[in-house]
């Protein structure tokens, strides 16, 4: 069907065409603003629960902004076609874009992941999952900057999405394991599609393909990839490690969200950076050495300069001390002593070594006593923090020397240890004051129906307190509120 205008839109041409309907280039009758409008397809109305669906997305979409997503612009219904105007991007598809370069350089890879991530950050924050993130929603504007388009659109079309598998949305090459099951998906699987997509950036393919969709799930639910380094070696191997954790089977072995991934991504710049930094400092400036223009360069071997330069002071050295040396051992007083020196110390280790290797054995099995690994690892307890752990240890250690036999001595100072744990624990009352605090403040935001906010709370108390004995019963509780709203909320 022709349009020439739709809702407040002049249509002036097709731009683009796919399962979920048609897009055009349109002006707005009174702003001229220029927009893309997308017109569904007419069957879509007619789908049970469309119309519902279509209004509670369009709803969230105009409460999502920010500088890399696509902007909302109005939405609406005209003869039983259903549309809705966006922002329109000059520029092209990162599909594109992989076209014709095949991959991308991984410093340009990290600045669009970046992006992407703010993009995913403002949607995650605001409730939304993208689901079907892949390179052809992934626009390149004229300046460079990455925006992210259709996001939650694809829920709208849960009714003719369906495979084998039950009820998917997504594109294959670039859908989660969970997705490929049929499961809810969340932000993690929103990170696993991002995942996808840096690994065909920076080797130019996804990390599954197959001859039908259904052979792709099974590799995504099932398959091993190859790491990105396999295809192109000269990735720093800390983007290598990233994009294979994005990929891992299990969501809560991935990144925790997108802020902390792009976290990630801009360390690695600053890692590599930081490295090529230390190689040209270490390269050799004066005119006897190698130029400092070959050692710096990024294709050499890693320190590379620092290699040539010990070598090269080492010869230096060696040169200096030969003359002297060999000047010394043609002696043959020198030569004689040296003799003397080797057979008396060889007849003394002979008659005294079968002695010191009782001594030593004895001494060693004394010092690795039974009690004194307990003290020690009650020390070691201490000092990453887990006071509670270490004081239950001295506690039964001390029941099991107090017979006041041989273990006199390690009895007391195993007294003296666990009383000095008790009084700082006295000393300290308030010890969680800060872990108290938060899961109060987790309860307010829950109360303020903040669920996004109070499930950071409870996954921060998680990460830093599961290993603190002394906290077991407050991070129970965390994992207990967040296992019980991640099942309630949609």
């Amino acid at each position: 069907m022709k349009f020439e205008h739709i809702g407040s839109y002049l249509i002036e041409k097709k731009i683009g065409a796919g399962g979920m309907g048609t897009v055009y280039y349109g002006r707005h009758t009174e702003t001229g603003q220029p927009a893309a409008v997308k017109i569904l397809l007419a069957s879509l109305a007619r789908e049970e629960g469309f119309v519902v669906r279509f209004a509670r997305e369009i709803k969230s979409l105009k409460q999502l902004k920010n500088p890399h997503v696509v902007e909302f612009y109005e939405s609406g219904v005209e003869d039983d076609n259903y549309y809705y105007a966006m922002e329109y991007v000059d520029g092209e598809t990162l599909t594109q874009l992989l076209r014709r370069e095949k991959r991308l350089p991984w410093r340009k890879v990290i600045t669009f992941s970046s992006q992407i991530c703010l993009a995913l950050k403002a949607a995650h924050d605001a409730g939304i999952i993208h689901r079907d993130l892949k390179p052809s929603n992934l626009l390149i504007a004229q300046n460079g900057n990455v925006k992210l388009a259709d996001f939650g659109i694809a829920q709208l079309f849960t009714a003719n999405k369906l495979t084998a598998t039950g009820g998917i949305i997504g594109t294959a090459e670039y859908m989660s394991p969970e997705q490929a099951q049929g499961k809810r998906v969340t932000k993690h699987s929103d990170l696993y599609s991002l995942g996808t997509v840096i690994y065909a950036m920076l080797t130019g393919q996804p990390p599954f393909n197959g001859k039908t969709a259904l052979d792709i799930l099974q590799k995504h639910r099932f398959g091993q990839f190859d790491r990105p380094g396999v295809f192109v070696p000269e990735i720093p191997r800390w983007l290598d490690e990233i994009v294979c954790q994005l990929l891992e089977k299990e969501p809560e072995n991935r990144f925790h969200d997108a802020y902390v991934l792009s976290r990630r991504l801009k360390e690695v710049v600053k890692k590599v950076d930081l490295s090529l930094q230390e190689e040209t400092i270490a390269a050799p400036s004066d005119n006897n050495s190698m130029p400092t223009a070959v050692i710096s360069n990024e294709t050499a071997a890693p320190g590379a300069g620092t290699w040539i330069r010990d070598s090269m002071r080492v010869e230096t050295d060696r040169t200096r001390r030969e003359t002297a040396i060999r000047t010394l051992f043609n002696s043959t007083w020198v030569l004689s002593f040296c003799l003397l020196l080797l057979i008396g110390g060889g007849i003394g280790w002979f008659w005294t070594s079968e002695t010191m290797t009782d001594q030593n054995h004895r001494e060693s099995i004394e010092r690795k006593s039974e009690a004194e690994r307990f003290l020690e690892l009650a020390r070691h307890m201490q000092r990453l923090g887990d006071s509670p752990r270490a004081e239950k240890i001295l506690t039964s250690l001390s029941f099991l020397l107090e017979d006041g036999s041989q273990h006199d001595k390690l009895y007391a100072l195993t007294q003296k240890r666990l009383a000095r744990l008790q009084s700082q624990r006295l000393k300290h009352p308030n010890r969680y004051a800060m872990l108290n605090s938060a899961m109060d403040r987790a309860d307010e935001l829950l109360r303020a129906n903040k669920h996004e906010e109070a499930r950071r709370v409870w996954m921060s108390v998680i990460d830093l307190y599961k290993s603190d004995s002394g906290a077991s019963n407050i991070v129970r509780r965390a994992r207990k509120f967040l296992n019980e709203k991640t099942a309630v909320d949609p």
